[in-house]
């Protein structure tokens, strides 16, 4: 018999090997060679195309991106990180010498996203003050840009029943008090409502509609501020957030639609599935059926069986070894390193523990409301389970399943969200006529 240590060893080895070929973890993207790379390090790559794509909508400009890229070394967190810092102060410099408003809008949304990068892969370790120190740059530089708007968004901070507060930022066309449409939008795993005001919420006003963005625990501000990690019972985040926008007159309920973006893809769900009548349409991307199934594709047999087990002492020691291991890609680190931050636990076992209560077992006969749905065909973090939700949807005569290949088949289609809201705005606008 192989002593504990020994196994260690030897499932390590495995495991490094299987995050090599991009098999573990839902942070590594299948790649087919019909895009251009960005980095030679894949997670790197979906990094940077996810930016590059919201420039379209002023988050940020291409040249910052591609200079980004050509400096940053590959499995090299440190250098992505100081790379977007040294930008994103540079932007933030030239926001605030900008005397034309408009130019210093658009400079501080970039300054503003940049920071969110600096951010993005120093989650590994909780105690770097660098974690909180450039999201507060990230918001100055946002809640700069976002006053010098036409109609600037308006933060609000939300009472719950639970031991959190929700938080959003309501967008509105217009100053008329007029009954709108609204679309109520939430991330997921690692994304933050700022991202979501470029990557939806400018798409919605252009098309006349009000766009609410939000956050609950586990996501970006929520955790710093109230220390708090994801719980799986997301409609204590989503009716709250429904409530306040029962008391706005420029709020139209009858046509009032709920997006989900990644991991944001269960939650919203959830929400309005089981537990929050008052949403008319639901939007989700992807389609989601079970999160930790995501997670565990690609889990070597060894490694599921010791899950599985229940030793989590073991359990532990095999992912913190993997971890600290040189040869570990990076989305599988950050992967990881995420999940425990969001999930707040230093637990890898008690991180996906946490994820096998996020699932829609009992659900799906309980959404009987339109509902959209994209089908990544390179979306290895849920592969297939727009499919496999589509499909278990019984009491819905309006089920839309729109796939996604080619350059467009990133995990949420990154790099093309102009294609993305083309044909969500299209479905609702149908929906709600």
């Amino acid at each position: 018999m192989r002593s504990p240590g020994s196994f260690i060893v030897t499932l390590l080895a495995a495991l490094v090997g299987a995050a090599s070929s991009q098999n573990i973890t839902n942070a590594t993207w299948l790649d087919t060679g019909d895009t251009l790379q960005l980095s030679a390090d894949p997670t790197f790559h979906f990094s940077l195309l996810e930016l590059l794509g919201m420039g379209v909508y002023r988050g940020s400009d291409a040249a910052d991106v591609l200079g980004a890229a050509d400096a940053i070394l590959p499995s090299d967190f440190t250098s992505f990180n100081s790379t977007f810092a040294e930008l994103a102060a540079r932007k933030q410099v030239q926001a605030f010498a900008a005397k034309n408003k408009v130019n210093a809008r658009d400079t501080f949304f970039q300054a503003a996203s940049y920071w969110r990068q600096a951010d993005f892969f120093l989650h590994g370790n909780w105690s770097d003050p660098l974690i909180d120190l450039y999201w507060e740059n990230q918001t100055a530089c946002f809640n700069a840009a976002n006053a010098a708007l036409p109609v600037p968004g308006v933060r609000v901070t939300i009472p719950t029943s639970s031991n959190f507060s929700a938080i959003g930022i309501f967008y509105a066309p217009d100053h008329t008090t007029s009954a709108k449409p609204t679309l109520l939008v939430g991330n997921g795993y690692d994304g933050s409502q700022e991202d979501n005001y470029h990557q939806v919420c400018v798409a919605a006003l252009e098309r006349g509609w009000n766009c609410m963005t939000y956050e609950g625990p586990g996501q970006p501000t929520v955790r710093r501020e109230q220390n708090i990690g994801f719980i799986a019972d997301w409609e204590k985040v989503v009716t709250p957030v429904v409530d306040y926008l029962t008391t706005r007159t420029d709020v139209d309920m009858n046509r009032l639609a709920l997006s989900g973006i990644s991991m944001g893809g269960y939650l919203a769900a959830r929400a309005a599935a089981a537990f929050e009548p008052r949403i008319k349409a639901l939007v989700v991307n992807p389609g989601i059926v079970s999160v930790q199934a995501g997670y565990f594709t690609g889990f070597p047999d060894e490694l599921l069986a010791l899950f599985d087990s229940g030793n989590q002492t073991a359990f532990d020691a095999v992912i913190n070894a993997l971890l600290l291991n040189s040869s570990t890609p990076s989305g599988t680190r950050w992967g990881i390193e995420q999940g425990l931050w969001s999930f707040h636990t230093e637990s890898p076992f008690e991180f996906f523990t946490l994820t096998g209560a996020m699932n829609l077992t009992g659900l799906y006969d309980k959404i009987t409301i339109p509902t959209w749905t994209a089908n990544s065909t390179r979306d290895t973090s849920f592969p297939n389970q727009s499919v496999m939700f589509a499909t278990q949807l019984q009491n819905i005569t309006n089920v839309a399943l729109v796939t996604y290949d080619g350059p467009e088949g990133y995990h949420c289609q990154v790099g093309a969200s102009t294609s993305t809201n083309r044909d969500v705005f299209e479905w609702l606008e149908d929906v709600f006529e």
